[in-house]
């Protein structure tokens, strides 16, 4: 069955279905946006934008892309997002590159072992010389794998070599399907709530320590996605065992 799945006429279509639902999520849903005004600026000034986002919410991730990011000013190279070079992660990449957006395949989720994993050193370099040349990169700080909601140093690595500066990015819809995975994986219902948050730009200086810079990430992208469930309904407390309704 696993083989079914990946091979490539199946792969095509999933990538189809991918890239269908995500553009009716990002064009149905009733969107709440906060905080663009400020991370529209913040991103003008900035050389590069490294846009992270939890890996549960990949259905919702083109959407402030959409609506959003790809018109603000400043960002002369193409938007492109980190996506695994597993077969899971195949259907995902084509969808996105429908999108207009490019997929860096490969894994920097774990600093020590970024260069081990099958990409990643490539995923690496590609996004550090993407985001150098004035490019927008969107990571996923706790895939491909996790811990679920927790900030790895991989984001913080590629964006201190690169000088950019990390976007922290939350979505949240409801009602929604949430699965029973790692990530407990969200898919979003088209015609429902939807909300946008972008959180304060963070500074990442090559003199300020990795692991200092990861916790300041983890906080802001923490409260983000809380205020994201916040504006669709869900109450706070509750965001980090989220129902699947």
């Amino acid at each position: 069955m696993k083989s079914l799945f990946r091979s490539k006429p199946v792969v095509i279509l999933l990538g189809f279905l991918i890239w269908f639902w995500m553009v009716m999520i990002g064009r149905t849903l009733r969107w709440t946006v906060e905080g663009e005004h400020e991370a529209k600026a913040a991103w003008a000034r900035a050389p590069g934008v490294v846009v992270a986002a939890w890996h549960s919410r990949i259905m919702l991730l083109p959407s402030g892309w959409m609506k959003c990011m790809r018109d603000w000013p400043g960002r002369d190279a193409k938007g492109a997002m980190l996506i695994s070079l597993s077969g899971d992660g195949e259907p995902v990449a084509r969808a996105i590159k429908h999108l207009g957006l490019e997929p860096i395949r490969g894994s920097a989720g774990n600093k020590k072992k970024a260069n081990k994993d099958k990409g990643g050193a490539r995923a690496i370099a590609e996004s550090v010389r993407l985001l150098k040349s004035g490019g927008a990169v969107c990571i996923t700080p706790d895939g491909p794998r996790g811990p679920r909601e927790e900030v790895s140093l991989g984001a913080i690595m590629i964006a201190q070599r690169s000088g950019a500066p990390i976007l922290p990015y939350a979505l949240a819809s409801r009602p929604a399907k949430r699965f029973d995975s790692w990530d407990r994986f969200i898919l979003p219902w088209p015609f429902t709530k939807g909300a946008i948050v972008f959180g304060e730009m963070l500074q990442t200086p090559r003199s300020e320590s990795p692991e200092a810079l990861r916790a300041e990430l983890q906080r802001r992208m923490d409260a983000a996605t809380r205020r994201a469930e916040a504006l669709v309904g869900y109450s706070v407390p509750d965001t980090a065992g989220l129902s699947a309704t």
